[in-house]
């Protein structure tokens, strides 16, 4: 799994890829570079991915947590109070 995506330091290599001839047609016109484009969809969907792992993994710490403020509310917010 990578830790950091960062398509600019990393060794690229040639894929195959079925796309909408449409979609194809319209990037051409517009001067999208399709590869570019792929990619930076890649990484979004990568970084979704991790981040619905992530919130799984981690789900019942943050009921835990959420539970935790409903009960006694927010902690420090009485020493906080005063400043606002």
């Amino acid at each position: 799994m990578l830790n950091s995506i960062n398509s600019q330091a990393t060794t690229k290599r040639a894929t195959n890829v079925s796309l909408a001839e449409n979609l194809i047609a319209e990037a051409k016109a517009l001067h999208i570079n399709i590869s570019q484009a792929a990619e930076a969809g890649l990484v979004e969907a990568i970084a979704r991915k991790r981040t619905e792992f992530w919130l799984k993994e981690n789900q019942e710490a943050i009921d835990s947590s959420n539970a935790f403020v409903e009960q006694r509310g927010l902690p420090l917010t009485k020493h906080n109070a005063k400043h606002f």
